[in-house]
């Protein structure tokens, strides 16, 4: 068992762990980027809806992961998991510690799931029925993810419905209630976002390998087998940076989105650790803190891309921008090495 927190803390922080605050950016990384892409495009900003909008896809997104721990419970992969590395993956772990009670979990999904919701009637109601639309499949999809009758993650297409949701949804939804149209231009830049958060889902089943396949939950790190799903990985950090590289080809004008390729160097750290050790839960911990990273870095990145397009800022200063984000990428590339030497140092040998 790796948990670096066992002590209880307060009632408050046992909901905030319950929540998994620090992940919310799943959710917050497509919406800025929609709103962004919204703004390049139509030079529309509307702050009000911008923070509804955030406030529906944090409900939802922590609607999601509450009830994903509950089922989890239910069948039995998050009590029999013996690898889970904290924070990031086994759930929450607030069922098993006996913080909260499994019917304490399940009513707090339902009540951020309404809150999301009615979120997004009001938003269907004022901006257009799409709203609906998209709000539909998204809270269907994260709560089947793991629950019956549909458990998506067990017939091998949960991860591909969690990148259409934290990924093309949201995106194409704040798009859509910033400009009330629905436009390929907010579909490619939501490609990179869409295969970064299923990266992050599909890094963090690598230690929960051995509790899901005894219980069933056939993701696919389970289908294809550590060995394999550690060259998977590798295959959609490459896909990530070519989803970059062809809207540029596709659109010229917007080139400016090249500045997502400075998280290039997070994400060769994500895949060197991967390859190595996709057998030791705990010093994978770099590629899961990396994919997270990327998934921030990424989206805050082409987030700018999109902003710098809506100012008309000359091309001529993108290069000063690029060395800054790679600055920021490369940054933490050498504190996560530094913090995984240090760890490794002080582990036991043989």
């Amino acid at each position: 068992m790796i948990d670096l927190t066992d002590e209880k803390p307060s009632k408050i922080r046992v909901w905030l762990a319950e929540v998994r605050a620090p992940f919310l950016t799943g959710a917050i990384v497509p919406v800025v980027l929609g709103t962004s892409v919204a703004w390049a495009s139509t030079g529309t900003f509307l702050l009000d809806i911008f923070l509804l909008t955030l406030a529906a896809g944090i409900f939802i997104h922590i609607g999601s992961n509450v009830a994903n721990d509950y089922f989890d419970h239910r069948s039995g992969t998050d009590d029999i998991n013996l690898e889970y590395v904290r924070p990031f993956t086994g759930g929450s772990r607030m069922i098993q510690k006996g913080w909260l009670s499994p019917g304490e979990v399940f009513l707090e999904s339902i009540v951020f799931f309404v809150l999301g919701g009615g979120i997004g009637l009001y938003l269907a109601y004022t901006r257009g029925v799409e709203v609906l639309i998209i709000g539909i499949i998204g809270v269907c999809s994260g709560f089947f993810y793991t629950a019956p009758p549909f458990r998506l993650v067990n017939r091998g297409i949960g991860e591909i419905f969690v990148g259409l949701n934290f990924g093309v949804l949201m995106t194409l939804g704040a798009y859509f209630v910033q400009t009330q149209v629905l436009a390929w231009e907010a579909i490619f830049p939501s490609i990179p976002i869409a295969i970064l958060i299923t990266a992050v889902l599909y890094i963090n089943e690598f230690p929960d390998y051995e509790a899901d396949k005894s219980v069933g939950k056939l993701t696919a790190v389970v289908r294809l087998g550590r060995k394999r799903a550690a060259k998977g990985y590798v295959v959609l950090m490459a896909a990530l940076y070519v989803s970059i590289l062809l809207p540029v080809f596709l659109n010229p004008t917007y080139w400016y989105t090249v500045l997502g390729l400075a998280t290039i160097p997070v994400a060769v750290l994500g895949c060197k650790y991967a390859l190595a050790h996709y057998e030791e839960s705990l010093q994978l911990t770099p590629a899961y803190a990396s994919t997270v990273t990327n998934h921030l870095f990424t989206g805050l990145f082409l987030s700018l891309s999109y902003l710098l397009i809506g100012f008309s800022v000359p091309p001529l200063y993108i290069p000063v921008w690029g060395a800054l984000c790679l600055t920021v990428s490369l940054a933490f590339y050498y504190q996560a090495e530094r913090k995984a030497k240090a760890a490794a140092s002080m582990m036991p040998t043989e």
